[in-house]
């Protein structure tokens, strides 16, 4: 079906990213997996583009656009490409809403037009050792000391991690006050207490930097604190919406790529004697993967819309990242069985889908977690 969700500027938009990436990082991402992070060029490559930060203000360096399909179109295009290792989904899905929305002037000043020109990498710290995805669980605090913030803990799983310049840590600042004892506090690279552990080995997504982090007595200014003291959790569920929908994004765009590929691929390669696309039970799997594409496809543009509007509700997020997700797993997995042993070697594409895929269930809150919510929305 043809989606009606955009219009020839996109169009011509999606070209641009889709040229850039060919020509910018395809390339280079097969280094960017060995050394387990990508270049900083790339980042400063993008900014100069347009491809970061297209709803922070013009005046700001930005693009100035509230129409977040801008930033769907480089979450699609990056998940097409597979290149996995660009963090730009994070910076422009995740990041940019809380330093648009919570900042004051002197924030804005102090950090937006780098975070526009992609001098700035940035990440967001939630998860930790022990929490997963029970954010109420978690125990870095955060203690008032004069004009300063002392802030003591640890996090895990951070994306951007290893190359982030500025991260916004969720701390607990009030033991006593349940879900309204957390803040968000931004700490800067290389300050005092803050350390960076090793760049964590994971199954896919080699090229993004994926570290630990550390922070012991480390003080920031006062003026660090994003928003209000104890609306941290508040915050976070405010914009869940917004990164969840960004997973599914990507999900069902790699989804489909990989489906492309792989019906190219059975349309080449012979078995007994005719191509594979001849058989029957070849013909269904690609029917059934086509159609369940096809149909979260309406799903998620649906979703598209309803974010863009600032009506998309906790629940529809969570049916988009859950469905799209585990969709995308399902689809990559059966186009991989397609591929036979080919499949399973790394150097085809294929096979890089199927280890980065698998994580998009996980983060951003699980399958497990997405239904929960779900449940009791269902259920009042």
């Amino acid at each position: 079906m043809e989606r009606t969700i955009f219009s020839d500027e996109h169009t011509d938009f999606r070209q641009m990213v889709r040229d850039f990436l060919e020509k910018e990082a395809v390339p280079h991402h097969p280094e960017w997996e060995k050394q387990g992070h990508v270049s900083r060029d790339i980042w400063l490559a993008a900014g100069k583009t347009g491809l970061l930060a297209m709803d922070i203000p013009e005046s700001y360096g930005g693009g100035g656009t509230p129409d977040l399909r801008f930033q769907w179109i480089v979450t699609e295009e990056v998940a097409r490409a597979g290149t996995s290792g660009l963090g730009f989904t994070l910076h422009n899905d995740v990041i940019a809403p809380y330093l648009n929305e919570l900042t004051n002037n002197e924030q804005k000043q102090r950090w937006l037009p780098r975070f526009c020109t992609g001098e700035m990498i940035t990440a967001i710290a939630m998860t930790e050792p022990g929490t997963g995805s029970d954010l109420q669980g978690i125990q870095t605090r955060a203690v008032r000391e004069g004009d300063e913030w002392v802030i003591n803990g640890q996090k895990t799983f951070i994306t951007n991690g290893v190359m982030s310049d500025l991260v916004i840590v969720v701390c607990k600042t009030d033991p006593d006050a349940g879900a309204h004892g957390f803040s968000l506090i931004v700490v800067e690279r290389d300050t005092p207490g803050f350390e960076r552990g090793r760049n964590l080995e994971k199954i896919g997504m080699s090229a993004q930097d994926t570290a630990e982090l550390s922070f012991t007595d480390v003080r920031v200014p006062a003026g660090n604190l994003l928003g209000e003291e104890g609306k941290g959790f508040i915050y976070l569920m405010q914009n869940l919406p917004r990164e969840r929908l960004s997973i599914a994004v990507g999900s069902i765009a790699g989804a489909e790529k990989v489906l492309e590929e792989t019906i190219s691929y059975v349309k080449e390669r012979t078995a007994f004697g005719k191509p594979l696309a001849k058989l029957q039970t070849v013909r269904f799997s690609a029917a059934e993967m086509a159609t369940k594409l096809a149909v979260t496809r309406t799903f998620v543009d649906r979703c598209i819309t309803e974010l863009n509007e600032g009506k998309l509700g906790p629940a529809d997020a969570s049916m988009a990242k859950y469905w799209a997700s585990e969709t995308a797993k399902e689809v990559i997995d059966s186009c991989l069985q397609l591929h036979g042993g080919y499949g399973y070697m790394k150097e085809y594409p294929v096979a890089k889908a199927y280890l980065d895929t698998r994580v998009q269930t996980i983060y951003g809150g699980t399958t497990e977690i997405m239904k929960e919510i779900i449940g009791r929305v269902v259920l009042g």
